[in-house]
């Protein structure tokens, strides 16, 4: 708590010295910390169970719901997220809680509450300064989707075409939209035109783009950024890499990021691995600012694969968060992570909440580290380089205006080094996590040590040497009381020996 409060008083501090610094005007995209929401899977805001609800089946609805959500919104805003993702909300064939099943894209799926629900999560979420986007499904609909036997709609749909389900496994039951058709596009178009105004929402997952018609997808979101400048769209994949097509299309903000997600999990889930093959990664994959992760609806939980290799739970998602949350990109946390939660397959990974466990220092990792995305420019917009590596240790430096922020990662077994050799003199380095201190040395160089399995991020400000107006008054206190204890000793020993 100690530190937590100090990260506070510093990032106040920062704010009352640099308020000219801006952000980029517009889109600001970039500022976001998303908290992917599975719907049925989140929480029960009514409790009304109706016989679709079975939660002995990890394949029906668990009851989670709109309602559900709104209740948690002050307890994602205290741990710093700003923006919510829900999984599709659009009615459903029977079990799909998932939310791909689609059978009216014009109504709010009633296991999730009703539309009204919906506009007063939003409204609620606004009130808190917060986003809320939907998973939007332009790809397929429910085989017993009234367009699927509509005869005048014969050519809506693509006979016979197979849909890559392997890491969603209810996608392998339904019908392929004619993207290609200009009356589908002209529906989809509408329907996403449709919940933009009548909900108020603030951006659209677009369901794996992927597998889209690129053309289709380009006059989408061109339509979409006419009816609102400022709307977030992110492209979904499925697949294990990102089509360059998605990478084409200016008017996706940010399009996800499966390469380097995958090297996130397969270094930080392992102690000594170094990380600076997550950022050499990053390089090779053309220095993509993507939408980046450890975990989500298809895969095991990040606690769990690094669990079972022997990890802590708070260093690693410290290490984790801390990677995500300084790097370029724009990050998502799949619900309960904060928890965390565990899981292998869909069937664990799926689970409710549970709310009623929680682990207190992770929470507080969360909130010390998403609160330095929020308030530094840099994390958000900033230059990145690499300055050094120490084998599992990585230190790089985030560079915007005039403000230059250094990372350092250290996932080695042991305390590990790495001198910065282009700061000017008369400096010193600020830990905003570690509360540390680095000073040039003699040789002209600042050395950022870090203990096993740790994590600081550091600004530059000038050189406050001792702080002798602190020192001082404790110094003399000390002093007073160890005379007035040699005093008193004197005393005791004068009047025994009287």
């Amino acid at each position: 708590m100690k530190k937590f409060i100090m990260l506070t008083s510093a990032i106040l501090l920062f704010t009352y010295i640099f308020p000219t610094i801006g952000y980029a005007k517009g889109n600001d995209i970039q500022e976001q910390i998303i908290y992917s929401i599975l719907v049925d899977r989140f929480n029960n805001g009514d409790h009304a169970f109706s016989e679709e609800v079975r939660l002995d089946d990890p394949y029906a609805f668990h009851g989670g719901d709109l309602k559900g959500i709104q209740l948690k919104l002050d307890d994602l805003k205290d741990l710093g997220f700003t923006t919510i993702s829900l999984s599709p909300i659009m009615e459903n064939a029977t079990d799909g809680y998932h939310g791909y099943w689609v059978e009216d894209f014009y109504s709010v799926e009633e296991q999730f509450g009703t539309i009204e629900d919906l506009k007063a999560l939003v409204r609620e979420a606004h009130k808190r300064d917060m986003k809320v986007m939907i998973e939007l499904v332009n790809n397929y609909v429910a085989s017993t989707n009234p367009i699927v036997t509509d005869t005048a709609k014969s050519d809506w749909i693509v006979s016979n075409k197979r849909v890559d389900s392997m890491n969603e496994p209810w996608l392998d039951s339904v019908i392929v939209l004619n993207q290609s058709n200009p009356e589908v596009q002209n529906m989809l178009i509408d329907v996403a035109k449709y919940w933009l105004h009548e909900t108020d929402i603030d951006g659209f997952t677009l369901h794996a783009a992927d597998q889209s018609n690129s053309v289709f997808l380009e006059r989408l979101t061109n339509e979409l950024k006419t009816e609102k400048q400022d709307l977030y769209i992110v492209a979904n994949v499925l697949s294990d890499k990102t089509p360059d097509a998605l990478l084409q299309i200016p008017s996706i903000d940010v399009v996800e990021n499966p390469e380097l997600s995958k090297k996130i999990v397969e270094v930080l889930s392992h102690v000594d691995s170094p990380v600076s093959d997550i950022f050499h990664t990053w390089q090779e994959l053309g220095n993509r600012n993507g939408l980046i992760y450890v975990d989500n609806k298809v895969m095991d939980r990040f606690a769990q694969v690094a669990g079972m290799n022997g990890r802590d739970d708070v260093n690693t998602w410290q290490l984790a968060l801390a990677y995500m949350l300084t790097s370029p990109g724009v990050t998502s946390i799949f619900q309960g992570s904060e928890i965390p939660m565990y899981g292998v397959g869909l069937e664990e990974t799926e689970k409710l909440v549970d709310f009623n466990s929680g682990d207190p220092d992770l929470k507080e990792v969360y909130s010390k580290i998403l609160s330095l995305r929020t308030n530094f420019p840099a994390l958000q917009y900033g230059d990145t380089e690499l300055v050094g590596s120490d084998h599992g240790m990585l230190v790089f430096k985030r560079t915007y205006k005039d403000e230059t922020m250094y990372i350092a990662i250290n996932n080695d077994s042991v305390l590990r080094s790495v001198s910065i050799t282009d700061l000017d003199s008369n400096l010193q380095l600020r830990g905003l996590l570690g509360d540390d201190i680095v000073r040039q040395l003699d040789n002209g160089e600042y050395k950022i040590g870090l203990k096993r399995e740790s994590v600081d991020v550091y600004i530059v400000e000038e050189n406050t040497g001792i702080n002798w107006a602190f020192i001082a008054p404790i110094a003399i206190v000390l002093v007073l009381f160890l005379v007035a204890v040699i005093y008193l000793g004197w005393k005791q020993r004068k009047q025994e020996n009287d």
